[in-house]
This record gives structure tokens, C-alpha cells and sequence, in this order.
């Protein structure tokens, strides 16, 4: 028994003694570990300390950062905008450059947030904002868009959206209070159930589908071969109180008081005025052939012509020298006004006048003596039923026709037509607009349409608010007869972008209205002639959708005068453009916004003419309102119009064929087979995102 235990004490001393072994290692390994953790901390509590003493550097860093991406991402490129766009490696690194600089930006939002970053940081925030709005115009400085400015207002608000919940939520978590956190969630929970209301009961698209005197796009595809398929959710209801950045700057043109005339001779390369100039004349653009072959060559050759050929209109043997009979139509006075204001003054060429009554004895009979083409970029079909109510009032008063001739119409033998499916090619203008009015793909091989009118008598007029001339964009063979003999382009340095988000000034003026006076002083002063009238402009090239409205009273108070005046007889006016809203925006994610770009308006005022039988023509033409038409038809409709019954017998347009009529459009007064309007017939022709709006 003894022995037993001596054993078992033997075992119990050679246990402990294993035990203390045990423990002395345990203690070694703990003190090796203690002396890590103690110079981990010593690293990490200096790295602490001199973040904490570098913080404000690291942020302003970041601010710093932030700038420099940003202002890479709108690093001009200077081949231009078009040969960019193809260029996709160079629109990822924009576009890479550009979303590391609104990461850091939302970062630095949701520090100031947490009160991690001082609120002098604010500052910071208002220059960058400021940045966006006043100096981000897209892929270039000065060409196109801001599209910068709308993307990085999208992903900032949109991450911040995102965040801010979930970060609300971490906060509490860390707080651990059940009680908040059922408050917090309950709180999202309303929010949720408010936006859902709010967009069921004010942003649904019931009305998108509305056309003039409430008339409907038709989606019977056996009849028209087409449906539309249409938008539930629209919010741009709820974006006109608060994108209508014009209201809330309280932009008025008269209230403009901008030292315009300092820009202007800082502008001026001329030797024919000084700074005690008074009234200074601009060059015509349209009457030099060595000019036109220049800006085949230089996109800025219009900007530069102008520069250095301003003058003095006060030093009348100075203006007799330089300019002889060309003289300017468009006079910038400073004399009662020290903001300046534009004078137009278009001149009469009485010998032109005569030329062109002559060429009428040889021409066809056309369906219109006069057309008017009111060309407005960027504007869909329903964008232009909401804010342009004044012009469409106007058009739906010619609308008393239902498929048949109506002599005896209340509205003067007058006729309105509109055209729900109407599709783009493209988000591009230089996609479409060719088709329209050239009858083909942009190219050398293709003529405006502005030369068949002239070889029939016609006198033309063109204008446009941006400083290009449109055909050297389209095309490398200029020939001298497509251009207008009458054509204003306004290259003043005071003109604003035409891709701002508010409405546009020039000289106490809305920037339009200055052209559409040139139109109306062109359609009164040939009145006695064959008159074909052009009046390009850009007022819904732009993102949030509200721009438009403020030209509305101009394009109504022409539209009217003309009509009051007994200044209609005869013609036939083409409101339209080339694709609907394309610039990015806000909007830009919800699919109204595609349908939007791809279907722009075409709305259609013809006049009767009494010794042209119109019935058959007529009845073709409101079939044509629910079928799917493209800016091939523009064009076949021109020359329609132009040639009248003769167009049947013209051949078409190919690539040798020098013709107004397109193989790959009908007259919109021709009936057009739905069966052949199917959007599988336009698979090489037409984006498929337009392909998805027509099914």
C-alpha cells in the first residue's frame, strides 16, 4: 500500500513537475507575445498619432485627387467629338478617370456626414459642384454636352442612396439600441411606402402615349405594323419642380448684364474696329467659295472668318470697300444700349428674285410653292407635347381632317398631321440628320436637298445657332449650289453652349428668337417667290427635360404672325427633329428615356392648293400617322413636295445618281405598306436600342 502511494506521490511529483515544465513555456511564449503585441501597438498607436496629426493633409490629398481625375476625365480631344466617340479605349480611361474621382468624392461626402471630416471641408464640395455646372461640357471643353457634369451628379446621389441607409444601420448596430434601430427601419419602411405612392399616383405615363386633340398611338400591329411598347414610369413629372434650373436661377435675358462688347473685342482679330466702335456688322458666311472649301478643312474656319472680319458699320466707305454688295445682315448696337443688341437687317437681292421666277417656268408644279422646315435638335415626340403647349395648340387647330379632303375646312384649307412612330437611327445627329435631308449616310458621294429646290425656282435660307456649318460636318465634296442663299450662323463669342441646362441668352434676347427673326424678315421680303426656309436650332440639347419650354412663345409668335398675315398660302411646315432626348441625364437609367430618344417628333401643317388635287395624297398621308417612318421618308417627302405628280417618274437616289429621291424611303403622301415598316427590315440601318422600343 505504501509502495503504492510512494508510487503514486512519485507519479504526482513527476506530474507537477511536467506541469511546471508546461507552464514555464506557456509563460515564455506569452512573454515572447507580449512583447510583439507591445511593438505592434508602439507601431500602431505612432501610426495613429501621425495619421491624426496628417489628417486634414490626407483629406485636402484627397480633394486634391479628386480635381486632377476630374479633370482628366474632360481632357479635350482633339480630332474632335465624332472620331472620338469611336475611340473606345480613350472614352474607358475618361470615363475610369472620372469614376475614381466621384468615389473619392461620395467618400468624402460620407465622412462629413459622420463628422469625420470638418465642415470647413463644404467648401470643397461647393468649388467642385461649381466645376461641374459652369466648366464640364462633355468629352471636350466646348463641343458637346456636360455629359461629366450629369454622370457625376447621378453616381454621387446614387451611391449616397445607397450608403447612407446601410451606414445608418452600422451606426446603431455599434450602438446596439434595439428601440432606434425599430424606429430607423420603421422610418425607411415609410419612405418606401411615400415613393411608391408618389410614383403611382404622379409619375405613371399614362399620357405619353397622347397626341394632338387627344388622339393615341395605335399599337394594332396588323393594321400598322408596329407597337410601341409603352413606359409605366415617368419621372420627369416630379423633375420639372426641381431640374428647371432656369426658374431657380431666375434667368431672364433682358435682366443680362454681362460686359458683352469687352468680349467681343477680345474676341476680334480685325483691323476694322477698335474699342469706340459702335455698331459692329458680322460677315456673310454664304457668298465666299473659298470660305466654304476652308471649313471642308478646319472645323473653327467660320469662327476664325469672323474674327477677322468684323467692321465698323459707322465707317460706311469702309463697309462699301471690304464687303461691296455683301454686306452685313447682322449688326451687333452698342449705341442705346450698353449690353448691345442685334440688328437684323436682311437684304433683298431683287436680281436673285428674278433668276429663280425664271427658273419656275421650266419647273414642275409642286404640291407647295413654300416650305418651312423648323429643325429642333434633341426633342422627342412627347417631350414636345409637354413643353411646347402654346405651338401645339397652334397645330392642333388644323386638325379637323379624318381621312378624307375637306374643301370647306374651318382653318382655311390647312391640314395637321403627326407621326407617333417616327424613329431615330440613332442618339446622334450626325446619324440622322444626313438621312434626312441628303437622303443617305453621312459621306461624300451625297447632295443636300437644298440644290433641287434651287434648280426649281426657289429662293433658300438657312440658320443655325451653333458656330458650324452642318454640311462640312455631313460631307467632304461641299458644292456650292446646296448652300442657302440667304443663311445666318451666329459665331458671336457672347452666344452661350447650346448644351447648357438653362435657357440661352444672346444680347437681351433668347438666342433662337434672333433667327427665327431672320426667318421671318427672309419670308416676308420674298414673298412674291418659290421660298424654301431652314431654321436649325439646339434648345432640347440637354438633360433635364425643361429647357424647351422657354422657346415655346418664339416658335408660336412666328408660326402665328405668319398664318395671321395671310403669309401661309401655299406651304407646308415641317416641325421636327432628328432624334428625341439623347443627352444623359438624370433620367438616363429608366426606360422612358431610350423610347424618348428613339422616337422624335414630326409634325406635319400642310395647305391645300386649289388647282393640285389633294384628296388621294392626303388620305395616304394620315395613314402614315401610326406607321413606322424614318428620316429616309423626310427626304422622299421633300422632293415630293417639290416635284408634285413628276416625282413618280424620278429615278432613285444611288451612289452615282445624282436624285431627290432615296431608294430607302417612300413620300409620306405615297401609301406605305406596313408589312414593309417591320423593324427586322431595319436591322442594318437603324441601333437595335430603337429596334427594342418598335416591336
Amino acid at each position: 500500500m505504501k509502495k503504492i502511494l510512494y508510487e503514486n506521490k512519485s507519479q504526482e511529483v513527476i506530474i507537477n513537475q511536467s506541469d511546471i515544465i508546461e507552464n514555464q513555456s506557456n509563460l515564455n511564449y506569452i512573454k515572447i507575445n507580449e512583447a510583439k503585441h507591445k511593438r505592434y501597438y508602439f507601431i500602431q498607436d505612432l501610426l495613429l498619432i501621425k495619421l491624426k496629426n496628417n489628417y486634414n493633409k490626407i483629406i485636402n490629398a484627397l480633394f486634391i485627387l479628386n480635381y486632377y481625375l476630374y479633370y482628366l476625365s474632360l481632357e479635350k480631344c482633339l480630332e474632335g467629338f465624332d472620331i472620338c466617340g469611336e475611340k473606345s479605349d480613350w472614352i474607358l480611361k475618361k470615363l475610369t478617370q472620372a469614376v475614381f474621382s466621384y468615389f473619392i468624392l461620395t467618400f468624402l461626402f460620407e465622412l462629413m456626414i459622420f463628422n469625420k471630416v470638418s465642415k470647413y471641408h463644404l467648401f470643397h464640395i461647393i468649388i467642385i459642384f461649381s466645376f461641374f455646372y459652369y466648366y464640364s461640357h462633355g468629352l471636350d471643353f466646348h463641343d458637346h454636352g456636360y455629359f461629366n457634369f450629369v454622370g457625376g451628379i447621378t453616381i454621387i446621389s446614387l451611391l449616397l442612396l445607397a450608403l447612407m441607409p446601410f451606414n445608418g444601420y452600422i451606426f446603431l448596430i455599434k450602438k446596439n439600441n434595439k428601440i432606434y434601430i425599430i424606429i430607423y427601419s420603421g422610418f425607411l419602411i415609410i419612405i418606401l411606402i411615400i415613393y411608391i405612392f408618389i410614383a403611382d399616383s404622379y409619375m405613371n405615363c399614362n399620357d405619353w402615349a397622347k397626341g394632338l386633340n387627344n388622339t393615341y398611338i395605335d399599337n394594332n400591329i396588323n393594321i400598322h405594323g408596329c407597337i410601341i411598347k409603352l413606359p409605366k414610369f415617368c419621372p420627369y413629372k416630379l423633375g420639372k419642380y426641381v431640374f428647371d434650373l432656369t426658374r431657380w436661377q431666375g434667368i431672364e435675358c433682358y435682366k443680362n448684364k454681362e460686359d458683352t462688347k469687352k468680349v467681343l473685342l477680345q474676341f476680334s482679330e480685325s483691323p476694322f474696329i477698335n474699342k469706340n466702335t459702335k455698331r459692329i456688322g458680322f460677315p456673310l458666311i454664304n457668298k465666299d467659295p473659298d470660305l466654304l472649301l476652308l471649313t471642308v478643312e478646319r472645323k473653327y474656319a467660320l469662327l476664325n472668318h469672323t474674327k477677322k472680319y468684323l467692321v465698323d458699320m459707322d465707317n460706311i466707305e469702309l463697309v462699301e470697300k471690304i464687303y461691296k454688295e455683301n454686306k452685313p445682315e447682322l449688326i451687333v448696337d452698342f449705341s442705346r444700349n450698353p449690353y448691345g443688341e442685334i440688328i437684323i437687317d436682311l437684304i433683298f437681292n431683287k436680281t436673285l428674285s428674278e433668276e429663280r421666277k425664271k427658273l419656275e417656268n421650266n419647273a414642275s408644279i409642286p404640291y407647295a410653292k413654300n416650305i418651312i422646315i423648323l429643325f429642333i435638335d434633341s426633342v422627342s415626340r412627347a417631350y414636345s407635347m409637354r413643353q411646347l403647349k402654346k405651338t401645339i395648340k397652334f397645330i392642333e387647330k388644323f386638325m379637323p381632317y379624318r381621312g378624307a379632303y375637306n374643301k370647306n375646312s374651318e382653318s382655311g384649307n390647312f391640314h395637321s398631321f403627326q407621326f407617333f412612330k417616327y424613329h431615330s437611327f440613332n442618339g446622334y445627329t450626325y446619324e440622322n440628320y444626313p438621312r434626312m435631308f441628303y437622303g443617305n449616310r453621312a459621306g461624300d458621294n451625297i447632295i443636300k436637298i437644298n440644290k433641287y429646290f434651287k434648280e426649281n425656282g426657289y429662293v433658300t435660307s438657312y440658320s443655325n445657332d451653333d458656330c458650324l456649318q452642318e454640311i462640312s460636318m455631313i460631307k467632304h465634296n461641299i458644292k456650292f449650289e446646296e448652300i442657302g442663299d440667304h443663311e445666318l450662323i451666329l459665331c458671336d463669342p457672347n452666344r452661350k453652349n447650346c448644351n447648357l441646362l438653362v435657357k440661352r441668352c444672346l444680347y437681351n434676347k433668347l438666342t433662337t428668337a434672333h433667327l427665327y427673326e431672320y426667318g421671318n424678315q427672309f419670308w416676308r421680303k420674298y414673298k412674291n417667290n418659290r421660298k424654301f426656309l431652314m431654321i436649325a436650332t439646339h434648345d432640347g440639347h440637354e438633360g433635364t427635360l425643361e429647357v424647351l419650354k422657354y422657346l415655346d412663345n418664339t416658335l408660336f409668335n412666328f408660326l402665328n404672325d405668319l398664318f395671321n398675315d395671310n403669309l401661309m398660302k401655299d406651304t407646308t411646315i415641317f416641325l421636327l427633329s432628328d432624334h428625341g432626348t439623347s443627352m444623359p441625364s438624370q433620367y438616363y437609367m429608366n426606360h422612358f428615356y431610350h423610347k424618348e430618344m428613339s422616337l422624335p417628333m414630326l409634325y406635319i401643317i400642310c395647305n391645300d392648293r386649289t388647282s393640285v388635287s389633294y384628296n388621294k395624297q392626303y388620305q395616304y398621308i394620315y395613314q402614315n400617322q401610326q406607321v413606322l417612318v424614318t428620316g429616309y421618308d423626310i427626304y422622299n417627302t421633300l422632293g415630293n413636295l417639290l416635284y408634285g405628280d413628276n416625282y413618280d417618274y424620278i429615278k432613285n437616289k444611288t451612289d452615282l445618281q445624282d436624285t431627290p429621291k432615296s431608294k430607302y424611303g417612300i413620300s409620306l403622301f405615297k401609301e406605305i405598306q406596313s408589312k414593309d415598316r417591320k423593324p427586322s427590315n431595319y436591322n442594318d440601318e437603324i441601333n437595335k436600342m430603337v429596334l427594342d422600343v418598335c416591336i
